[in-house]
């Protein structure tokens, strides 16, 4: 049997993950602040403020009162913009100058550049332009981490059914070991706030609001693209349904059409912010002046730039003085792999199918998670008030699981109450797990192979799978005491090192 829902009222859990995303916020903020006023930064080019290139941009953001009045305020909110958040908050000022200024997407700039400009607009006399540019660059992504968060725990429950382990999994992504740069001027807390609101919307069936919000987060960063993997999951399934269940091969072109679509519309912001990169670089030299990338069959400015200036590529990272990074990356890539395994080992024959044709009809499909260690085994009944109060909550968190599973599911009329243990005493995998399964281990992939590895700490923080499985790994009794310390460490540890090395302007991640 499965484990009963916690009893507590998930507007409790909600308040609560509230708590602890907000406290996180503040401890992160606290301890950046100490770490600044007790070290002297490595790096003290944060200072150096140039003028835009453009005269018109220097003009308009020119301060309107040159004598400040807190500038020790001002001055400690432009030596706290350090590593890519110079990138984007000159670009938020001036606009794309450079080149490799190409590789920061617009959205975090854009919206920096709007809140400067309307709510935090007063304080521009006080502590001057670059300072409210890196104010609107904080205060944004902490707003969007709170959110997230909030997101996380509402997906989760849809996902697993069991408010305990989303409320745990909510709880260690406000203590992930990236939330330095979710409260910095980063890209991070945008991406993941629209990925994870997309999702959620996604299995509400609100497919025009995941859409847009895959969207934006492609316009956040690169990888918001592989969002669209979701929809491509979806579209297989409905098709699957129509052409072998349903036995109407007609059926499953709007279906295909329609995903594509979506698809494409996830696309647009990458494609559009290449191709004005393009007219802006190429279009101002003649064909045989152009930049060599400017002249290939497929302009791609991005490739170019993670290629020209960081040395971005296929194995490119594999050499021996790169060694620390790999260690540094080493924690949450075998999180991620023991986070794959697990879940792929839970049923394999559903996972290596795609979950198509796993289940017949009348079967469980979104078959709920058992932590392991449990094998299934029955609690001992409570009482009638327990007992009624049970059948209760199940009573609603079906309909709402059929709501949120309503034009995803291939199999029609299942029953969401059924047992989730196979015959073999284990837990049977969620289909609706299978495309977080998928997108974690490209993305993990991505980061070991081609990428600068250390980043993979903050490049898979925004992954719900981890969460949910470091969540079960902590509530397994009989290694929750062993693993969940250890991951406590881990989290506690890399958030105090990266407040104290990247606040100082010091490699980390």
């Amino acid at each position: 049997m499965m484990r009963k829902s916690s009893s507590i009222d998930p507007r409790d859990h909600t308040c609560l993950v509230l708590k602890y995303a907000i406290s996180s916020r503040l401890l992160l903020i606290t301890l950046i602040s100490l770490w600044r006023s007790f070290l002297s930064p490595y790096d003290t080019s944060a200072f150096i403020n140039p003028g835009c290139l453009s005269s018109a941009d220097a003009n308009a953001i020119a301060d309107t009162d040159p004598q400040l009045l807190f500038p020790h305020v001002a001055s400690a909110l432009e030596g706290s913009i350090v590593w890519d958040s110079v990138y984007y908050v000159r670009i938020a000022q001036c606009g794309y100058e450079y080149e490799q200024s190409y590789a920061f997407f617009p959205l975090l700039p854009m919206c920096i550049s709007l809140l400067s400009r309307t709510v935090l607009a007063p304080l521009l006399p006080i502590i001057g332009h670059k300072a409210v540019l890196g104010l609107s660059g904080y205060v944004l992504n902490n707003i969007a981490f709170v959110f997230t968060a909030l997101y996380i725990y509402r997906l989760s429950i849809l996902i697993l059914n069991d408010s305990e382990v989303a409320l745990r999994a909510s709880i260690l992504f406000c203590f992930n070991p990236a939330s330095v740069f979710y409260s910095s001027i980063y890209s991070e807390s945008l991406y993941a706030v629209f990925s994870i609101v997309g999702l959620y919307n996604l299995l509400g069936h609100a497919n025009n609001v995941a859409t847009l919000c895959f969207a934006l987060s492609g316009a956040a960063r690169s990888n918001g693209m592989l969002n669209a993997g979701y929809f491509c999951f979806q579209a297989m399934h409905q098709a699957y349904d129509a052409i072998i269940l349903k036995k109407h091969a007609s059926l499953a072109l709007p279906v295909v059409v329609s995903g594509a679509f979506r698809c494409f519309c996830i696309f647009i912001p990458f494609v559009s912010f290449q191709a004005y990169g393009y007219l802006n670089i190429c279009r101002r030299h003649a064909e045989d002046e152009m930049i060599p990338w400017c002249r290939a069959r497929i302009p791609l400015l991005y490739d170019h730039i993670q290629s020209h200036y960081w040395g971005v590529g296929f194995l490119k990272y594999f050499q021996v003085k790169q060694l620390p990074n790999f260690l540094l990356a080493t924690p949450v890539l075998s999180l991620a792999i023991c986070s794959i395994v697990y879940y792929v080992k839970l049923s394999p024959k559903v996972f290596f199918s795609l979950g198509l044709g796993a289940f017949p009809v009348n079967k469980e499909l979104f078959a709920y998670i058992i932590p392991p260690g449990t094998n299934g085994e029955p609690e001992t009944p409570g009482s009638l008030e327990d007992e009624t109060s049970s059948t209760l909550q199940d009573a609603q968190s079906l309909r709402q699981r059929k709501r949120f599973t309503k034009g995803w599911s291939p199999v029609r009329n299942v029953s969401l109450q059924s047992g989730n243990v196979s015959s073999e005493g284990r837990a049977c995998l969620p289909v609706l797990v299978i495309p977080f399964i998928l997108h974690t281990g490209f993305m993990a992939a991505t980061a070991f192979l081609v990428m600068h590895v250390q980043v993979a700490t903050r490049f898979l923080s925004a992954s719900p799978l981890l969460y949910w499985f470091t969540s079960h790994v902590m509530m397994t009794p009989s290694i929750a005491k062993r693993w969940g310390y250890f991951i406590w460490v881990y989290c506690a540890s890399y958030i105090l090192i990266g407040s104290l090395l990247f606040s100082n302007f010091y490699p980390f991640t």
